[in-house]
């Protein structure tokens, strides 16, 4: 979670990182004018709107943090995100536009790479939900849901539902429900860490 200007910092960084935007030369403005990348403001604005409403959210920065929420809203609805402040760690890397759909519940660690389509939530109304370690690869149409945890090092495949926690490391987990199914090397799927 962002709890100071420091941490903000740390959090662009590794984000942008994740995402592979490269340093802002002549070139690159006129590319990103000329097509934009919507994930990337998304995250941005997702990342300033955490460090305003936890860190300067009195006096006149609460009108601000209303207008970054607005802002933030606008571009969630643009690109198909439900996906509320607070939940992901640094070095977020969301792949594709498309629904993705997140309860405010849910902590995820640093590294996650997350495709279109997942869902992860809580389950029959209850107010657990799903606890994620670090460098952690959610593949498209993946959901996860219930009060579980998931620790680090761990690969989610396509379409898996994963409703029981995972205690062992470096593993894949695939399947309805999901099991693990072998041993991953997470670096060779999540590029940055």
């Amino acid at each position: 979670m962002i709890r100071s200007k420091k941490d903000y910092n740390k959090y662009i960084s590794q984000d942008k990182r994740a995402l592979g935007i490269k340093s802002k030369g002549f070139g690159s403005k006129i590319m990103t004018y000329l097509s934009p990348n919507y994930i990337w403001q998304f995250q941005k604005t997702m990342r300033k709107l955490e460090y305003y409403n936890n860190c300067k959210n009195s006096g006149i920065y609460k009108l601000y943090v209303t207008y970054l929420k607005y802002k933030f809203k606008k571009i969630s609805i643009k690109l198909g995100f439900s996906i509320p402040i607070n939940v992901f760690g640094p070095g977020l890397s969301i792949v594709h536009y498309g629904t993705i759909v997140i309860n405010r519940n849910t902590k995820v660690g640093s590294n996650c790479r997350i495709h279109a389509c997942v869902n992860i939530g809580a389950s029959g109304g209850e107010k657990g939900a799903p606890q994620i370690g670090d460098n952690v690869y959610i593949a498209p149409g993946a959901k996860i849901y219930g009060d579980i945890k998931i620790v680090n090092n761990i690969a989610i495949g396509a379409n898996a539902v994963v409703n029981k926690s995972c205690e062992q490391e470096n593993v894949a987990l695939a399947g309805v429900p999901a099991k693990p199914i072998g041993s991953v090397d997470i670096k060779k799927i999540i590029k940055h860490i």
